[in-house]
């Protein structure tokens, strides 16, 4: 679980294309673990690129809220997100603190 003023991204995936969501696996999983995030709940980006049941979030934690926000808006991230584009539905909250209990 995540301590007090760590920020975190709470996923929600509708996965459309599994095959096609592979391209933004393989790019936003090295992205994203560059920044220092790592998977603390539900699994990770591979499960919900297996097929994770569509509105199951899971939880990356980062080393700080800053981390989260600057992680979305990097231009990797941003590629990553190009490349989702008719293969998923992702709703990304940024959230600061211990996220909720899974």
């Amino acid at each position: 679980m995540a301590s007090e003023g760590k920020g975190y991204w709470l996923v929600s995936a509708i996965i459309t294309d599994p095959e096609q969501f592979q391209g933004y696996v393989d790019v936003a999983g090295p992205v994203i673990g560059a920044a220092g995030g790592r998977p603390v709940a539900r699994g990770d980006v591979f499960e919900v690129a297996e097929g994770t049941p569509a509105g199951r979030p899971f939880v990356i934690e980062f080393p700080s809220f800053q981390a989260a926000k600057d992680c979305y808006a990097s231009d990797g991230y941003q590629a990553a997100i190009a490349l989702r584009e008719g293969a998923a539905t992702l709703d990304i909250i940024i959230a600061q603190g211990a996220p909720p209990a899974a």
